[in-house]
């Protein structure tokens, strides 16, 4: 830990001193910044991943259309620098307020919105080759574990099947944590804390021997690195649990193949070998949940017709129907519909027999 830390303070001094003897030699210094767009990513078949192309755009300190972003990105390095090397570690909200003072000299401001500092964070992760989390820049916690696992986390020895009813809180950095002792047959990961809950509740993890892991909506950095991490280096199987609808389905997604937005880290982040196990159009049949289905909002449309146009479900014919299948019911159905069933049936019956059954989408 402290060998990357040295490392990434290294490259942050590097970049520095590469702008200064730009300036030194009269040189108009620039920042080569990889373009993060969809036009700059693309899907490589062979990893299974959503990878970053190789196009750059160089930024110049002296040109009116750079230098806002030019100074935000250097102000952002700078205070990465400064908080390695002091031991500690910020929020993004708090990296936003330390940029945000006035140029001497001037009624400017470095940043005016939150907004600015984050793309100003992205940028130098982009640059450096290391995430913001290397940089001592976290965002919120979001996100909760439970399982017989045993972890030491920043010294401390914590066991995931002793914290009570809220479990492991995850945090904004899992890269340093240690496992100890990993004692599990695969990973749940599900999209809401309501699920995760009554899985906990109901000792779901202990009678299946497994780990679950939720957030509220879509993974954090935090909980996608941790997937990644319970994956490669514990060979445990990920299972997505997630609603019938195509914001699930993203989510499923994001965890596979990665992201567009974070494309520069898919190798670090997603877990090509994960099935989804979630509610599917097969389900709702089986179960009697029409009556519980949820209209589409054009929103909802927008986004199942791009997720059945992405490059990695063409040709999936499991997907495409389900795709098919849920343009026809015109909505979406909620895993909390199963409740219906009985307070503890997903837990006691749902997903025991679709496990059993292996009855899982890739």
């Amino acid at each position: 830990m402290v060998k990357m830390l040295r490392k990434t303070s290294d490259e942050i001094k590097k970049l520095g001193k590469d702008l200064v003897n730009k300036i030194a030699k009269g040189q108009n210094p620039f920042l080569d910044v990889p373009i993060r767009s969809l036009s700059n990513v693309f899907y490589d078949q062979k990893s299974k991943l959503i990878k970053l192309g190789n196009r750059s755009s160089k930024r110049f300190l002296f040109n009116v259309a750079h230098i806002r972003k030019f100074v935000q990105t250097s102000e952002v390095a700078a205070n990465a620098k400064d908080l390695i090397e002091a031991g500690k570690h910020i929020s993004l909200r708090q990296a936003f307020y330390m940029m945000r003072r006035t140029i001497p000299g001037t009624n400017i401001d470095i940043v005016d919105e939150q907004e600015e500092s984050n793309k100003a964070v992205e940028d130098l992760e982009l640059i450096t080759g290391y995430s913001r989390e290397q940089l001592n820049i976290n965002a919120n916690k979001n996100g909760a574990a439970a399982g017989k696992i045993i972890i030491k986390d920043k010294g401390d020895t914590i066991d995931w099947s002793k914290l009570g009813s809220g479990g492991w809180a995850i945090p904004s950095n899992t890269e340093d944590i240690q496992f100890k002792k990993v004692n599990a047959k695969f990973v749940l990961y599900m999209e809401k804390a309501a699920i995760w809950e009554r899985l906990h509740e109901d000792r779901f993890w202990d009678k299946m021997n497994c780990i679950i892991v939720a957030s509220q909506g879509q993974a954090t950095r935090g909980i996608r690195r941790l997937l990644s991490r319970l994956h490669h280096e514990h060979k445990l199987p990920v299972y997505v649990l997630t609603d019938f609808d195509p914001w699930g389905f993203y989510i499923y997604s994001v965890l596979k193949y990665g992201s567009i937005s974070l494309a520069h880290i898919s190798d670090k982040l997603a877990v090509p070998k994960i099935k989804f196990l979630g509610l599917t159009a097969e389900d709702i049949d089986n179960y009697s949940l029409r009556k519980y289905i949820i209209k589409f909002k054009d929103v909802d449309k927008k986004r199942l017709e791009q997720m059945r146009k992405y490059r990695w479900f063409e040709g999936k014919k499991d997907w495409q129907r389900q795709f098919k299948k849920m343009k026809e019911m015109k909505g979406k159905v909620e895993l909390d519909a199963l409740v219906t069933k009985g307070v503890s049936f997903i837990s006691e019956k749902y997903l025991p027999e679709k496990i059993k059954k292996k009855d899982f989408l890739d």
